[in-house]
């Protein structure tokens, strides 16, 4: 049964308790009790299990999504379609993307756990980087759902960075990288972007592979193969990644690939 069965199901003992479990327990209300209540000892998982990961992964991510929405002050309706969009893209079913919903809309509230989340967030993850990298993607993407990203919004971005051990360097990457994504995704897979150019820049090319245009051959290959690698959705999913994330893994490994194609073209390789 997948973490999502599980929990609705009532067997609620692989996650832990603590901020993330306060969250789920405030969304889901009567049914955390009936969990609990019912739960034997053989049911429960050690932290880092790939359930329990997931389970984490998917609270974090709609929750610190709402809060970083919030973090110029108020949440624009780009903020809440991007929202709305990535659950879309997910193919959550009726009562996934309700929780995902008032998930998102406990991110908002001024007394939201931040801090405590992040660090019971990065335990959980046990340091998969490749997960909380994909994290870090997917908040980026919030950020920019209105087509910038606000003062506000990247000094929380930075902020999150830091508690999660992420250095400023490698956010810089990744928001790079976000921004050429948005040329080459466009309108796929439901997430909002800038008006969508003809053809994908050979400048974004670049950015997407997180390559220097000045970077020999054998740099940008190695440089694909590693973001394939760190994006192959089979092997996040194994990481802890929720099963219901795979399109968004699949859709940038596809834009990777374009990336690439780009790049070969461009150098006649």
């Amino acid at each position: 049964m997948s973490w999502w069965g599980k929990l609705a199901g009532g067997a609620f003992g692989f996650m832990v308790g603590g901020p993330i479990g306060a969250l789920l327990g405030a969304v889901l209300g009567h049914n955390l009790d009936k969990g609990l209540k019912g739960l034997s000892g053989d049911e429960r998982f050690a932290p880092g299990d790939q359930e329990r990961v997931q389970t984490a992964f998917f609270t974090t991510t709609f929750s610190v999504m709402g809060a970083i929405a919030k973090a110029d002050g108020r949440v624009s309706p780009d903020e809440i379609a991007l929202a709305k969009s990535v659950m879309v893209e997910m193919d959550l079913n009726d009562e996934m993307r309700r929780t995902a919903i008032n998930l998102f809309n406990q991110g908002k509230e001024a007394d939201f756990p931040l801090d405590e989340v992040l660090e019971q967030f990065r335990t959980e993850c046990h340091r998969r980087n490749t997960l909380i990298q994909m994290f870090i993607e997917i908040q980026l993407q919030a950020a920019y759902a209105d087509g910038t990203l606000d003062k506000a919004e990247e000094q929380l971005l930075l902020h999150i960075c830091k508690r999660l051990g992420i250095p400023e360097f490698a956010f810089r990457r990744l928001e790079k990288m976000i921004r050429a994504e948005r040329h080459f995704g466009g309108q796929a897979g439901g997430r909002r972007a800038e008006a969508k150019p003809s053809r994908p820049s050979l400048q974004d090319a670049y950015a997407m592979l997180n390559v220097p245009a000045s970077a020999s051959d054998a740099e940008v290959k190695k440089a694909y193969r590693r973001l394939l690698s760190q994006h192959h959705p089979d092997k996040l999913v194994s990481k802890g990644l929720p099963e219901e994330m795979m399109k968004m893994a699949t859709q940038k490994t596809h834009e990777i690939r374009q990336a690439y194609e780009r790049v070969k073209e461009a150098r006649g390789i």
